[in-house]
């Protein structure tokens, strides 16, 4: 089993997939690993020898920021927008949506479940 940056690659999964398991690690910047290490894009991740995941783990090391490092960063600015106090980082602070979507119905996933209220009557 491949293991890069700290992520066990899936069995039997093609190695272009399989890399997207890995955080910071989306199709487009999979395929590019690929182009740059000289690994088809349809190989499976058991059948990967072990120069070709050292080949694939150095460049992810050296030209992507991956994993904790890419989720210290994130985490730290959204600290910075929320310490600075501008709207983007008030949204983040109140737990609403950030990129101007409505509010007034919707919005469930970020606001987290209805809080019902007790003896409020629906009008008949």
């Amino acid at each position: 089993m491949a293991r890069i940056s700290g992520v066990d690659l899936p069995r039997g999964k093609r190695i272009e997939i399989g890399l997207t398991y890995i955080y910071g690690i989306g199709r487009s910047t999979s395929r590019q690993i690929l182009k740059k290490s000289g690994i088809d894009f349809d190989k499976r991740t058991d059948q990967l020898t072990e120069e070709e995941v050292r080949r694939i783990r150095k460049i992810i090391d050296t030209d992507y920021k991956v994993e904790g490092e890419l989720r210290s960063e994130v985490s730290m600015n959204i600290k910075r927008l929320m310490d600075l106090g501008c709207y983007r980082g008030l949204r983040h602070r109140r737990s609403l949506p950030v990129r101007g979507q409505r509010t007034h119905t919707n919005a469930r996933t970020r606001r987290g479940p209805r809080r019902s209220i007790i003896g409020r009557r629906k009008k008949s």
